[in-house]
Formats: structure tokens, C-alpha cells, sequence
């Protein structure tokens, strides 16, 4: 398969498709992504958005925001959204954004980044260190908090 991975400035006409394609894996209102994604694109801030394409298609992507629902408000910004489509898994994309979003962060002088995830032993593959658990938003479960530096 022939995948690309861009920045959302990089496509900024994607813009409306990306809003609607996360809100419909995470369940948050396309309103927020399009905010988000708007400060992204007018510079009011680094935190960005990665995708990766298959033709015209978005199978894979994330952002990075200040803070992922979490009650860790002192680490920031974190990688969110993090999603790639069940036929597409498998193939290193979501590894191949996360080194992009890393890489793309770092050299904007921000570093470290944060997650917050359920998923254990995927994240260490791309030299994410587990940091310490966090208290998600209205969750009444701990999650695990990783840090790439």
C-alpha cells in the first residue's frame, strides 16, 4: 500500500474531513478537533496534526494537544487521538506518526511530549517510558501516563 504522512498544514483543505474522521473514532465533538485544529493552522500554536493517507483516504493519525483529559495539568502538551483504521493495523503507521509527531514536536523546541493509554508494551516500541499513572476525566479508573523526552 502506498501510505503518506503529512502534517495538517501541509493539507490544510483537509481540515473538515480530519474534524469528522477523529470525532468518529473518539466520540469528541467535531467542534473541538476543528478549534483545536484552527490554532494549528493559524499559528496561535505548535501543537499539531499528523495524518497518513492511503490514496485520498485517512486510515491513520492523532494531534497533539495541551492536555488529554487527564488531571496531570502540569505535563503537557500530550499526543491524543491516536487511531489507526482495523484493515490498516499492523503496517507501522501509527509507530511511523508517533516518531513524525515526536521528531515534528522536538524540533519546535518542545520536548518531552505525554500520552495516556490503556495499552501497554505497543508505546515502548517507539521509545515511550511509562511515567506514572493519571486520573482520566470523569474515569473511575487510573490510566497509564507514558513520556517520550
Amino acid at each position: 500500500m502506498d501510505y503518506r504522512y503529512l502534517t495538517l498544514r501541509d493539507r490544510p483543505d483537509l481540515k473538515y474531513a480530519a474534524a469528522e474522521w477523529f470525532h468518529t473514532k473518539w466520540g469528541v465533538p467535531v467542534e473541538a478537533y476543528l478549534e483545536c485544529m484552527d490554532a494549528y493552522l493559524r499559528g496561535q500554536t505548535e501543537y499539531g496534526w499528523y495524518l497518513c493517507l492511503c490514496g485520498d483516504r485517512i486510515v491513520g493519525g492523532m494531534g497533539v494537544i495541551e492536555n488529554d483529559f487527564h488531571n496531570r495539568k502540569d505535563l503537557s502538551p500530550n499526543v491524543c487521538a491516536v487511531y489507526t483504521e482495523a484493515e490498516h493495523r499492523g503496517r507501522g503507521i501509527a509507530g511511523k506518526l508517533l516518531d513524525m509527531t515526536v521528531d515534528d514536536q522536538r524540533a519546535k523546541g518542545i520536548s518531552p511530549v505525554y500520552l495516556v493509554t490503556d495499552h501497554t508494551g505497543f508505546y515502548e516500541k517507539y521509545g515511550w517510558e511509562f511515567y506514572c499513572m493519571a486520573q482520566g476525566d470523569g474515569e473511575a479508573e487510573m490510566t497509564r501516563l507514558y513520556i517520550h523526552r
